[in-house]
């Protein structure tokens, strides 16, 4: 089976939520050549989003402005961005969107490049796809989805994660880099904290992106939840709602 957008594109790439559509929508049109069904995986509500209702047309970032936000952000963190965007931003800081550095970069991006709010460039108006979509939230009680996240933590840094983080010392101001996972070793490497204390941080930090997560699918009411123990009765979903027969 194939799997697309693992390896397929350079950490130095722009990749935005928009380009994700264009990639997304070339992929399934190539799956349905040869198959019925396509399956995305994942939990970047704001990508899934794109895919499945696209995306309003927001004017172009200049490029000096992104390098500069950037910059500031992986200097200053998280509080910065929280500051500037209510400084010159007072419709979105107020949306309560202050959670999500990738969301406020872009957010305070369009602001200084147009002079407007993203928000004014949002209509919420679904683009059609030609196909339909059967949407299935993975459920897990809460102590054991933090559990398998602290455990998850543990395995990547018995397979190297620390290695690649320090390979990518060289480039850790990349948009793609300012991620869960890495951000935490970076400080580690910088001498801001010890290892354990680091490994600390990626779980707990883990844990509320999925907190983050859960939140935004639970307002989503197309989105059918089963249990993640039950892997059947996502099928049966699936064979439900799609109409397929035989899907397994």
């Amino acid at each position: 089976m194939h799997h697309y957008f693992i390896n397929s594109h350079s950490i130095g790439e722009n990749l935005t939520a928009a380009s994700f559509e264009g990639y997304a929508l070339e992929a399934v049109d190539t799956i349905f050549r040869e198959k019925d069904v396509a399956i995305m995986v994942g939990g970047t509500g704001l990508y899934i989003k794109a895919f499945a209702e696209g995306l309003d047309d927001i004017p172009m970032v200049e490029e000096a402005v992104r390098k500069t936000v950037l910059a500031n952000y992986a200097e200053r963190g998280i509080t910065w961005l929280q500051t500037e965007l209510e400084k010159v931003d007072p419709l979105y800081f107020a949306s309560g969107e202050i959670k999500n550095p990738q969301r406020m970069m872009r957010a305070l991006e369009v602001k200084l490049s147009t002079g407007q709010s993203i928000l004014n460039f949002q209509t919420k108006e679904k683009k059609p796809r030609p196909f339909n979509m059967v949407k299935i939230g993975l459920e897990l009680p809460r102590t054991e989805l933090y559990q398998r996240i602290n455990n998850r933590v543990d395995q990547m840094m018995a397979a190297g994660l620390l290695k690649e983080v320090e390979s990518l010392l060289p480039y850790r101001q990349l948009n793609a880099l300012q991620t869960v996972g890495y951000k935490e070793l970076f400080d580690y490497f910088d001498g801001l904290s010890n290892l354990d204390r680091a490994i600390d941080l990626i779980k707990q930090n883990s844990r509320h992106y999925a907190k983050r997560q859960l939140t935004w699918f639970k307002k989503d009411p197309e989105m059918k939840w089963v249990d993640a123990r039950d892997p059947v009765a996502a099928v049966e979903l699936v064979k439900r709602y799609a109409g397929i027969e035989n899907c397994q």
